[in-house]
């Protein structure tokens, strides 16, 4: 597995970039043979110590887990213990939702955005109550795959990726759908009206 760590407001040792190296390939490799590769970040966040850990597996998919402690090795046992946890259940739902020797099926990519409202366009639109410098600013961070999958596969990357909502393509209709995590815990599912892709 290959494994890049980086250290934010802090500098880290080397036994400790070898027992991250170490505890990660162990959480993943018991489970997984093709282990893909991670990303550790280890942050200094006032008192305490955060590590995240994010790990790509080659079948696509990208378990998220994090740990926070007064000192780094607590954070970092923390972190791999949700981690392993994930991918154990990831492990386990493989096989309850077998899917019959399919193959893969393709992925989009959503390509990274930044919007921003323009002064002369703020002076064009309609009056909202709100001054120019107040309007928010709408950022997309990252690129992301739009998989197709079934609604349940949403569901649990939803949970495995541990994020607060997820867009898929659906795999019975092949429209654009969305699984979110709603304010009572529970999780929502939009399907707007089944509109096939061009």
């Amino acid at each position: 597995m290959q494994i890049q760590i980086t250290g934010r407001h802090m500098e880290l040792g080397e036994a400790l970039r070898g027992r991250i190296e170490e505890g990660l390939e162990a959480a993943v490799s018991k489970y997984f043979s093709r282990t893909g590769d991670a990303n550790v970040f280890v942050s200094q966040q006032g008192p305490f110590v955060e590590v995240d850990c994010n790990v790509h597996l080659p079948s696509g998919i990208v378990l998220q887990s994090s740990g926070k402690a007064n000192d780094p090795y607590a954070a970092l046992e923390v972190s791999l213990e949700k981690m392993e946890k994930r991918v154990r259940r990831y492990k386990r739902r493989l096989k309850d939702h077998h899917t019959n020797g399919q193959a893969a099926l393709p992925a989009e990519v959503a390509a990274e955005i930044l919007i921003q409202s323009r002064d002369d366009e703020a002076e064009d639109s309609v009056d909202t109550g709100m001054e120019i410098g107040d309007a928010p600013l709408t950022v997309a961070e990252t690129q992301v795959q739009i998989r197709t999958m079934s609604v349940s596969e949403a569901v649990m990357q939803l949970e495995l990726q541990d994020v607060p909502a997820l867009m898929f393509r659906n795999a019975s209709h092949d429209g654009l759908n969305m699984v979110y995590r709603r304010p009572d815990g529970h999780i929502g599912w939009v399907d707007p009206a089944n509109t096939p892709r061009n």
